[in-house]
């Protein structure tokens, strides 16, 4: 009679699933100054030394936790293209606002950001894993626009993007507005009427 011998492969996946579950739940119930490693290992029934062997810090472990967020959903970043640009527009930074309202989602992102400003190589991975792909994916919805005529043939994109996502998040990190619907369609039309 065979023994079966335990699948290593699954239970890492659980437990690397596990500790970036706990991960979020507590940087959600007890903010990030207060997150530790120590926390993260019991939340999710794990041994601190099985944490340090995958990740090198807490905000390495943050910075999982959130592309793994990302990594849930299937297929290439793509933005709205229903043929209407500010309409389009409109979906995805309401959206945005709704997700930096969202306490679940704004508590790990803060953290993010925190470490972000301290560890230049995790904002390199960063830039790498999360930024570049989502930025791609915007230029990609405005190149079309421009092929459609409805920005300038020498629309700068870069620019396009940071005058329409910079108020956003300056208001998310200065806590000084709502982050709503009428917000968000402001910063659209603001910004189309800079970049005819």
């Amino acid at each position: 009679m065979a023994v079966n011998s335990p699948d290593r492969t699954r239970r890492s996946e659980r437990s690397r699933t596990a500790i970036l579950t706990a991960t979020r739940e507590l940087i959600a119930e007890v903010g990030y100054a207060k997150l530790t490693i120590e926390a993260i290992a019991a939340r999710a029934g794990v041994g601190k030394q099985t944490i340090y062997r995958w990740w090198s810090s807490k905000g390495a472990v943050v910075f999982d936790s959130i592309l793994a967020l990302s990594e849930q959903t299937d297929g290439e970043v793509a933005l709205p293209d229903t043929g209407d640009l500010a309409a389009d527009l409109k979906t995805v930074l309401r959206a945005t606002a709704a997700e930096f309202a969202d306490p679940a989602f704004e508590a790990p992102i803060r953290a993010l950001n925190m470490e972000l400003i301290a560890d230049p190589e995790l904002a390199e991975l960063y830039r790498e894993k999360l930024e570049k792909p989502v930025t791609e994916a915007k230029k990609r919805r405005l190149r079309a626009a421009r092929e459609a005529g409805q920005l300038a043939a020498d629309t700068d994109l870069d620019l396009f993007l940071e005058f329409l996502y910079a108020p956003l998040t300056q208001r998310w990190l200065l806590r000084s507005g709502p982050l709503d619907d009428a917000f968000a369609d402001a910063l659209v039309d603001a910004t189309l009427r800079a970049f005819p």
